[in-house]
C-alpha cells in the first residue's frame, strides 16, 4: 500500500514534465525561465522524496533497515545536497533581524548586478545601509565582495526559492526580473513587502515584456519619459491602479559612460574590429544570414567578434558549430560566448544588430553608429497594439544607425568605411537623443538610493 504512493508520485513526474516540454517547448529569458524552474523545483523536491523511498525499498527487502543506515544515505552529496543547502539557506535568513532583512535586492543572474551595481554602492557605501543579496546564481562574484553590509545568499532556482518569496519579511524588494505574481514568483502572503522594479532594458514596456509584465509592483523605476508614458496608457486602457513611478534612469549606461571615461583608446587593429550582437529567436541576424555577414566582413579585411545571445548559444548548437568550422581557425575571427570585453566595445568600429538591447547601451556609450540587420522583430507581446505608444527602439533606430536589409549586407564593408564622414554631427545627434531617452544620465543610482531610503525610513503602517 506504501509503495502505491510512489507510483502515483513517478507517474505525475512524467505526466507534468511531458506537458512542459509540449506547452513551453520555448522559454524566452525575459520571464527568467518562469515555468521550467518551477518544475525543476518539484523535479528537486521530487528526487530527494524518491532516493528515500527507494532507501527504504531496498532495506526493507534486504532487512538491513536501521537509524544508522538511514541517517548514512541522507547525509551522502549523492541526496541533491544543493537542494539542501538552497533551504539552509533560506533557514538563515529568516534568522536574520528585521534590521538586516529590511532592503532585499534578488538577482537572478549574473546579468543583474550589471543593473544594481552602482544603486547598491549608493545605498551601503555612501549611506551606510545595509542589504540583504538573494542570488540565484551559485558562483555569483557577489560572494566576493569584502563589502561588510552586504549579506549574500544563494537561494536557487526551486522550491526554497518559490517559499521564500511566498512568506517574505523584507521592508523592501528591488528586483529586475518582470512577471512577479504571475507564475511562480509570488508576492509575500505574510509581509507588506514594497517591490520595487528595476528595468533591464532601455527598450519599450510594451514591446519587449509580456502583457501584466510589471503590474504587481508598487514602485517602477523607469528609464525615461517613453516607459512613464507607456505604464501610464497600459494602466488606462487595462484599468490598473496607479503604480508609483520614478524618474530614475538606467544604471547599466551609467557603469559604461564611467568606465569609457576612466579608459583609453587603443591604436591597435581593434579599431578594425566589427561586433555582431544578435538577439534571439528563430529570426535574428545570426540565424537569417549570420555566416554569410561573417564572411563578407572578414573578405573586407575587418575583424569581427561574434557574440551569440545565450539562448542561441544554448539552443542553436548545429549553427554555432557550423560557425565554428568555418570561421574557426581564421585569426581575425573571435567567437565570445560570455561577456564582450569593454576594451574591445571601446575600441571597436561599429556594431552589427538586429534588436538587442545592447545596440542603444552601445550607440549611447560610444555614441557611435549601429547597423541594424532588418530582419522581423521578435513579439514577445501579442497584446502590445493594444497601446498606440511606438516602441522607441523602433522610433529612434533610424537616427542612431543604419538600417539594412538581409538581401544588402555586400553594402556593409562600404558603409562601415564610410561612418568616420559627419563623425561631429552623428556624435552631436546620439547625444541630444540619449539625453531625450533617459532620465538622470550619471546621477540614476542617487535618484533610486534616495528613494528606497524614504521607503526604509518610513513607519510601518
Amino acid at each position: 500500500m506504501k509503495y502505491r504512493k510512489l507510483i502515483f508520485f513517478v507517474a505525475v513526474l512524467l505526466t507534468v514534465h511531458q506537458f512542459v516540454l509540449d506547452a513551453y517547448a520555448y522559454v524566452d529569458p525575459v520571464t527568467g525561465s518562469a515555468f521550467l524552474t518551477m518544475l525543476a523545483g518539484a523535479l528537486a523536491a521530487g528526487a530527494m522524496g524518491l532516493k528515500l523511498y527507494w532507501f527504504k525499498i531496498k532495506t526493507r527487502f534486504s532487512g538491513n533497515f536501521s537509524k544508522e543506515n538511514q541517517t548514512e544515505v541522507t547525509d551522502k552529496p549523492s541526496l541533491d545536497s544543493s537542494f539542501v543547502s538552497e533551504w539552509n539557506e533560506l533557514k538563515k535568513i529568516n534568522q536574520l533581524s528585521q534590521h538586516e532583512r529590511s532592503i532585499m535586492f534578488y538577482a537572478e543572474n549574473k546579468a543583474s548586478m550589471n543593473h544594481f551595481k552602482l544603486l547598491i554602492q549608493e545605498l551601503t557605501e555612501k549611506m551606510n545601509l545595509q542589504i540583504c543579496y538573494l542570488t540565484s546564481v551559485k558562483n555569483d562574484p557577489i560572494f566576493s565582495s569584502k563589502n561588510q553590509r552586504i549579506l549574500p545568499f544563494y537561494i536557487g532556482l526551486g522550491t526554497a526559492r518559490t517559499k521564500l518569496f511566498s512568506t517574505l519579511k523584507a521592508k523592501i524588494l528591488v528586483m529586475d526580473m518582470p512577471d512577479l505574481g504571475r507564475f511562480h514568483i509570488e508576492r509575500s502572503n505574510e509581509y507588506p513587502v514594497h517591490y520595487v522594479y528595476l528595468f533591464h532594458s532601455m527598450f519599450s514596456v510594451h514591446s519587449y515584456l509580456r502583457k501584466g509584465a510589471v503590474d504587481n509592483y508598487d514602485t517602477i523605476f523607469c528609464v525615461g519619459s517613453h516607459q512613464v508614458k507607456e505604464i501610464r496608457e497600459t494602466e488606462k486602457v487595462y484599468g490598473l491602479k496607479p503604480k508609483k513611478l520614478i524618474n530614475y534612469g538606467y544604471g547599466r549606461l551609467d557603469t559604461l559612460l564611467q568606465k569609457k571615461k576612466n579608459s583609453q583608446l587603443s591604436n591597435s587593429n581593434t579599431k578594425n574590429l566589427i561586433i555582431i550582437a544578435p538577439s534571439y529567436g528563430n529570426d535574428n541576424l545570426l540565424e537569417r544570414c549570420g555566416i554569410k555577414l561573417i564572411d563578407i566582413l572578414l573578405k573586407s579585411n575587418f575583424r569581427v567578434m561574434l557574440r551569440p545571445h545565450l539562448i542561441t548559444l544554448r539552443d542553436s548548437t548545429k549553427l554555432i558549430d557550423s560557425i565554428k568550422i568555418k570561421f574557426g581557425k581564421n585569426s581575425d575571427f573571435i567567437l565570445e560566448e560570455g561577456v564582450i570585453p569593454f576594451d574591445s566595445l571601446n575600441n571597436s568600429a561599429c556594431m552589427i544588430s538586429d534588436w538587442s538591447g545592447i545596440s542603444l547601451e552601445y550607440a549611447f556609450t560610444f555614441e557611435r553608429s549601429v547597423i541594424f540587420i532588418d530582419v522581423p522583430k521578435k513579439t514577445l507581446n501579442p497584446n502590445s497594439s493594444d497601446i498606440s505608444l511606438e516602441p522607441i527602439e523602433i522610433s529612434i533606430r533610424s537616427k542612431i544607425g543604419h538600417i539594412i536589409s538581409p538581401n544588402n549586407l555586400n553594402e556593409i564593408p562600404a558603409l562601415i568605411r564610410d561612418l568616420d564622414k559627419n563623425t561631429q554631427d552623428l556624435v552631436k545627434q546620439i547625444k541630444e537623443i540619449r539625453a531625450k531617452t533617459v532620465y538622470n544620465i550619471g546621477e540614476s543610482a542617487k535618484i533610486g538610493a534616495e528613494y528606497i531610503r524614504q521607503l526604509y525610513d518610513k513607519p510601518k503602517n
